[in-house]
């Protein structure tokens, strides 16, 4: 029994000299530190393990939602006059509405080639007669640029589901076909053509929806999606057909011309 208890009295001893020594405490703290950093570093790894799977579901950055981002901005976006200053702009040439005032029709036709022609846009000049810029009133993509001596050439934006908006009678044109424009970017000039060579130095500004022709003035300041939800009517469709169906009954003559006719016809007689 003795030698037992002699035994573990000099093992405690031991162990207490063991401990009285001053490496010992630092020692252990190192090693337990070491091996706490360890435990961290591991999962850590561990953690970043999980990008093999191409977590990407909330893309924060918004770089692959780039598209959809834009076609919200359009319809959120109001038709603007494509002008870069509203307040010296004037309409010389309204849209002929077809169920409007008959004073109102009479001051929206066109006389080009003894023809008294509807207007299926309008025309918009500066209060001093001179030229000025020409914007984009709807973000969008250009479709269509083209020389055109008789309207003074074309450029057509295309922004989703049918809607365009046609800008004619510029000069300098500043966009090209498949080019993506903001709204109010400078696309032209406006300049003169001779379809409407009345109205000078102008810009001829269309709307259309699914190739029929609105009148640009009932939808400035209103939504791309106040017009993609509208429903048109006959009288719409009709209107927009003038210009490009030189048929007899849908152009109104000139009665000067009739006059000058008859009158020739009778000398003959």
């Amino acid at each position: 029994m003795r030698e037992e208890e002699n035994k573990r009295s000099s093992q405690s001893s031991s162990v207490k000299r063991f401990f009285k020594k001053r490496w010992v405490f630092p020692a252990i703290y190192i090693a337990s530190a070491a091996i706490i950093l360890t435990g961290v570093l591991w999962y850590q790894s561990s953690s970043s393990n999980t990008n093999k799977f191409d977590y990407k579901a909330t893309d924060l950055s918004g770089k692959k939602n780039n598209a959809p981002a834009v076609e919200v901005n359009k319809s959120i976006e109001n038709f603007k006059m494509p002008v870069a200053n509203a307040d010296d702009a004037v309409v010389k040439t309204k849209f002929y509405d077809f169920t409007g005032k008959a004073a109102d029709q009479e001051s929206a036709l066109v006389f080009y080639n003894n023809t008294y022609v509807p207007n299926t846009g309008i025309d918009i000049t500066e209060k001093k007669g001179e030229s000025f810029d020409v914007t984009a009133s709807l973000s969008g993509t250009v479709t269509r640029v083209e020389e055109d001596a008789t309207l003074g050439n074309v450029i057509e934006i295309e922004h989703g589901k049918g809607i365009v908006t046609q800008y004619q009678s510029v000069k300098d044109i500043q966009v090209k076909v498949g080019d993506q424009v903001k709204q109010d970017q400078v696309i032209a000039k406006a300049g003169q053509s001779l379809f409407n060579e009345k109205a000078g130095t102008h810009v001829h500004f269309e709307i259309r929806k699914d190739g029929v022709a609105v009148n640009p003035t009932n939808y400035f300041e209103k939504s791309l999606s106040t017009l993609q939800e509208d429903t048109l009517t006959n009288d719409s469709k009709e209107s927009s057909k003038t210009p490009d169906v030189k048929q007899d009954q849908q152009k109104i003559e000139d009665p000067a011309t009739d006059d000058s006719t008859n009158s020739t016809d009778k000398s003959n007689s």
